[in-house]
């Protein structure tokens, strides 16, 4: 149950419709404050500084996307979850209130089902559904972590999913999806770091991509000529996979990224290129005001190794600054790294560092390598966390495992 300190603003010019709304938050044990006109929802919004907006989508004056607009642009409410509230279940609206800055779609008639199930999709979610790097890794000496490759889920919305790399990971992630949507149309965004194995290989075994009426968009960097579109074809081309793009049955786009700063369904994406064979892309996405950065694959020199680039360094600290959730290749122990440099991957002490001068507040290790098992990735942990003491940093550190769910 919600706390009775916990505020909605209901706006809509219909007072019947206000009134339905009123009484079905306040028996959810919401403090319920009203607006009939559109003009002054800002001015309202600003007063009683409500932790929901309840807003209807069509109204005189200015609908309810410019309300979202004002809403979310003014410094003092931008976190604010709003909730568009509408007659009209078209695709096209939906996504036209998610780019306004919309949380939350539910359309007409307003009823008791339909906000318990609004209330509980505002919770956003990152899973994690592959922490191991190079090549999946199953057996009993990874059954308390998990061996699956690279795949993390964020579950903005009932809506708005975005997926972090198709490693094996991408397959428990899929049967999570067919067993959720029951049937019903799914729409995500797939970001790939690169197009190594180990992020891509599994793409072909995520189901929604074969199920018409699903639009699935996929982003990543180009490979000098070759674009995602190829990158993710070619492995699919009859050769290597019997089954080729031309099988999917839902709407899919490619995308390529390079470094920069993206809106994706309203939400703040961005991009920078990390030290790899190949160009790989980092991801950091900031919701609601709570970041998580995605850091896989990504090479940390000592600082006095000949490829030490310093700018490159000082640019990812402030690139990761602050973020809550801070997920970073951790491949190796400092002895292992000595041996393994130009490999593209980092060790537990340099990632520390860089948690640390970042001043993120929780750093999940992540990308092991396959011989790696649950004992060696726990005595990781321990060794983090030495490291981590010694620099008297705040980060707090944590194994990422499979099916670790993180709540925001």
């Amino acid at each position: 149950m919600t706390s009775k300190s916990q505020k909605v603003l209901v706006i809509d010019d219909d007072p019947s419709t206000v009134e339905i709304q009123a009484k079905l938050l306040s028996r959810a044990h919401f403090e319920v404050e009203e607006c009939l006109d559109s003009s002054q929802a800002l001015d309202k919004a600003l007063i009683c500084k409500p932790h929901y907006v309840f807003c209807d989508m069509m109204m005189p004056n200015i609908d309810g996307l410019e309300v979202c607009r004002q809403i979310k642009s003014h410094e003092e409410l931008k976190d604010i979850s709003f909730v568009m509230v509408s007659s009209k279940a078209y695709e096209y609206d939906k996504k036209q209130a998610y780019l306004a800055g919309a949380d939350a779609y539910i359309t007409k008639p307003f009823t008791e089902e339909k906000l318990n199930m609004t209330l509980k999709s505002l919770r956003s979610k990152i899973t994690f559904w592959g922490i191991h790097g190079t090549l999946p890794v199953p057996g009993p000496q990874t059954t308390k972590y998990g061996g699956n490759t690279s795949c993390i889920s964020v579950e903005f919305s009932k809506d708005r999913n975005f997926i972090f790399d198709a490693g094996s990971g991408i397959k428990p992630f899929s049967d999570y999806v067919m067993k959720k949507s029951a049937g019903k149309k799914f729409n995500s965004h797939i970001f790939i770091t690169h197009p190594h194995w180990d992020h891509i290989n599994a793409f072909p075994f995520f189901t929604p991509l074969f199920i018409q009426g699903n639009s699935i968009d996929v982003y990543g960097p180009k490979q000098f000529d070759k674009s995602m579109y190829r990158i993710m074809s070619d492995q699919m081309d009859g050769v290597y996979f019997p089954v080729t793009v031309q099988e999917f049955g839902a709407h899919v786009d490619y995308h390529d990224l390079g470094e920069g700063v993206h809106t994706i369904e309203g939400i703040k994406v961005e991009t920078m290129m990390l030290t790899h064979p190949g160009n790989c892309l980092g991801y950091k996405v900031t919701y609601n005001g709570i970041s998580f950065c995605y850091i896989t694959d990504n090479e940390l020199y000592f600082p006095d190794h000949d490829s030490y680039n310093d700018l490159f360094y000082r640019n990812l600290v402030e690139f990761s600054k602050g973020c809550d959730y801070f997920i970073h290749d951790t491949t190796y122990f400092d002895e292992e790294y000595e041996k393994k440099t130009h490999w593209g991957h980092s060790c537990i002490s340099q990632v520390c560092l860089l948690a640390h001068e970042a001043e993120v507040k929780n750093y999940y290790l992540f990308h092991h390598d396959p011989d790696h098992n649950d004992e060696k990735i726990q005595q990781k942990l321990e060794v983090a966390q030495s490291e981590l003491a010694k620099l008297k940093s705040k980060t707090k550190c944590h194994i990422a495992y499979e099916g670790l769910e993180l709540y925001f």
